[in-house]
């Protein structure tokens, strides 16, 4: 055979394969037997081992796996990947449809899907071919694993009909149960720990680097959403349409529901129904239908108004409670732990579980040896939500909070209004010292892979480190040679069994945390805020804090009324920040830091753009004809200005594209705030009427 026949036969093999793959794993209607459909592929397989050059990056050989990925890449999202609002009652429900319905003029549409227990998974294609697939991560930036998302079968490599030239779909990632009890049977075989449910076997498996074990797993793939620039469908349900004819795999079980009624009904059958599913849902996702009025809606800082996501009732279980561990955070929040006696709950076995704080205790009147009903909330995190009393005995006692810390034995204090008590010895406490190093560390801080699985616990004890500061002074000769057995624990310190590890310094361990350290100096300064660890800042704040006032510097200066004029920051954050930059040993850490070479300033942007927005808190708001939304949005804070959510008197003015909210225009109205069309602030800005390449 030729290579021109080659390449003609490869071409029809191909569309014939991923014909009869949509026709078996989209449709369930296949047309030809396994056997047949073998003889094609190793036909494929064939001709792409004697001519590897004709094989495309969307040719059905590529599931089949193989590819070995020793680091995956860290890429921006274009669309960043918000999460849900979660509620766990129905009120909350009829609430949020009474404020879309209070904010938008006109009919309101909802479409119903089902809230699959899985991965979220962002997929990018350019003329039908699919060329990335990345993971959430932290919602702006997620990890590139298109050579494992291959594999999956429910996820097209080529489209089929009249799709747009670039958009993204997002999906969810899950472990159907029959192959998720065939990898734990293959694992207690193997004596492997096996996995705790089906989620977090699809979250371990996406991240293997062998792509062969990847496709031997069968994972399954739904996709929910369409992202583009310029969006052909007026409604979400239109798109979905639309995408499901292209060859994605679209849920069936999905409704477009005009009131509450109709609302509920679907909440309702699917409560019973989710248990003769074959893979797990934790929910209803419940979305405004129109695209036009998602935009006129907007979003906050970490999830769409649009959307909201209604959780299922957990499972219940009964066990007895033997005893309480009293744990200490990394801002030396002091938080219960029960002990309890082994009960199965959602497919695991749980053997501890959170008591909350001393209210949460003294409100369940709890004692010794009482039966309580155990719950996962969010399926992720046991809890305990209330006692049998009629099974009480005569001489139980009762559980009483600790009135010491009980790592280091400082007197709790309580901040007025709240629940928590806390050890006040922050730079004296071991478990504070370590979870403030550790979250240092982290992926979504400085990201310092090479000191995980127990490193710091070890540094810790041998004296080399006691802030994070420690970290940027280590030397080769300090790191090589430690050694300790330590047990690992998880991120909630609730692992049913302690796991011990030994941990070693050895050459490579040495150089990969010193090398990590160097590359940890570029992290920009935004996660270096966070990095900080200052209570109640969370990545996203410290994010705004940081595009607001520019530089550490600034913000150490910043008083706590001009704190609070950021975005989202209110006054328990704005006091938090005020009081971590008030004591003199954090500034002395924060320079040494400096001194190491961390970034302490926002990168200056290269372009070339001036300034006059400076100082701006502007709104935007509607839909535009010559710029995306985001793109505005990114123009402002090019040329100076702050994007702000919500009008107030402090509003310099909108920019409004079509479709403002009403509420908004009213509230700008009222006081007196200029409302500018696209082509006025185009005119402002010197702008000509043209896409900008802004990302």
């Amino acid at each position: 055979m030729t290579k021109e026949e080659a390449k003609a036969r490869i071409a029809e093999l191909s569309d014939i394969i991923d014909n009869h793959n949509y026709r078996y794993y989209i449709l369930a209607q296949p047309t030809i037997s396994d056997y047949d459909f073998d003889m094609l592929m190793n036909e494929l397989l064939s001709l792409e081992q004697q001519f590897p050059d004709l094989i495309t990056e969307s040719s059905p050989s590529q599931r089949v796996g193989g590819g070995i990925t020793k680091e995956f890449a860290t890429v921006r999202h274009k669309y960043p990947m918000l999460s849900l609002s979660n509620s766990y009652n129905k009120e909350e429900i009829i609430d949020f449809i009474s404020r879309i319905k209070k904010s938008i003029d006109g009919p309101v549409d909802f479409v119903c899907e089902l809230k699959f227990d899985g991965v979220s998974i962002s997929l990018t294609y350019e003329k039908g071919i699919l060329r990335r697939a990345v993971t959430r991560g932290d919602g702006s930036r997620g990890d590139d694993v298109t050579t494992n998302i291959k594999t999956i079968h429910t996820i097209p490599l080529r489209l089929k009909g009249d799709y747009p030239d670039f958009f993204e779909m997002r999906g969810e990632i899950i472990m159907p149960h029959n192959s998720f009890e065939k990898i734990n049977i293959e694992r207690e075989d193997l004596g492997l720990p096996t996995f705790a449910n089906p989620r977090n076997a699809a979250a371990g498996t996406i991240k293997l680097q062998d792509s062969k074990e990847v496709a031997n797993r069968r994972l399954d793939n739904y996709c929910y959403y369409m992202m583009m620039d310029d969006m052909p469908y007026k409604t979400h349900y239109e798109s979905l349409m639309a995408a499901r004819r292209w060859g994605f795999n679209i849920s069936e079980h999905i409704a477009l529901c005009h009131d509450i009624d109709e609302i509920e009904s679907f909440i309702n059958l699917w409560d019973v129904k989710r248990k003769a599913l074959s893979f797990d849902i934790d929910g209803i996702v419940i979305k405004v239908n129109d695209f036009a009025q998602q935009e006129e809606l907007g979003y906050t800082a970490k999830s769409p108004r649009w959307a909201i996501a209604y959780k299922f009732k957990a499972e219940e279980a009964h066990t007895k409670l033997l005893s309480v561990d009293f744990q200490v955070g990394r801002h030396g929040t002091i938080t219960p732990v029960a002990n309890l006696e082994p009960v199965q709950l959602a497919g695991t076995t749980v053997k501890r579980a959170t008591l909350h704080n001393a209210d949460f205790i003294k409100q369940l009147d709890l004692h010794y040896d009482d039966v309580v009903s155990v719950e996962k909330g969010g399926e992720i995190i046991p809890k305990i939500t209330g006692v049998d009393l009629q099974c009480r005995k005569d001489n139980s006692i009762p559980v009483s909070f600790v009135s010491k810390c009980p790592e280091c034995g400082t007197p709790l204090v309580q901040t007025e209004g709240e629940a928590a008590w806390y050890c006040p010895n922050s730079l004296g406490c071991p478990p504070q010292i370590k979870g403030r190093i550790e979250h240092f560390i982290s992926r979504k801080a400085m990201n310092i892979e090479s000191l995980g699985e127990g490193k710091i616990e070890v540094l810790f004890d041998n004296h080399l480190v006691n802030n994070y500061a420690d970290l940027y002074d280590l030397k080769y000769e300090q790191l090589y040679g430690l050694e300790k057995v330590i047990e690992i624990k998880d991120e909630y310190n609730l692992l049913q069994e302690p796991v011990l590890r030994k941990v070693s310094f050895k050459q490579k361990t040495a150089d990969n945390i010193l090398e990590s350290l160097q590359k940890s100096k570029k992290v920009p300064f935004a996660r270096v805020l966070f990095a900080l660890g200052i209570k109640y800042v969370g990545e996203t704040t410290a994010k705004l804090i940081a595009n607001a006032e520019g530089s550490v510097d600034n913000i150490i200066k910043a008083s706590t009324e001009e704190l609070k004029q950021i975005d989202e920051v209110g006054e328990k954050i704005a006091l938090s920040v005020r009081e971590f930059f008030d004591d003199e040993r954090n500034i002395d850490l924060v320079n040494r830091l400096k001194a190491a070479g961390l970034q302490f300033e926002q990168e200056k942007r290269t372009s070339t753009e001036n300034n006059i927005l400076a100082g701006k808190s502007i709104v935007v708001s509607g839909s535009f004809t010559n710029f995306s939304r985001e793109e505005i949005k990114q123009l402002i804070e090019d040329l100076g200005g702050k994007n702000v959510s919500s009008i107030s008197s402090k509003t310099d003015f909108v920019v409004a594209g079509e479709k403002m909210g009403p509420e908004k225009k009213k509230k700008a109205e009222a006081l007196n705030i200029p409302v500018l069309s696209e082509e006025e602030f185009i005119a402002m800005t010197g702008r000509k009427n043209s896409m900008l390449t802004l990302f």
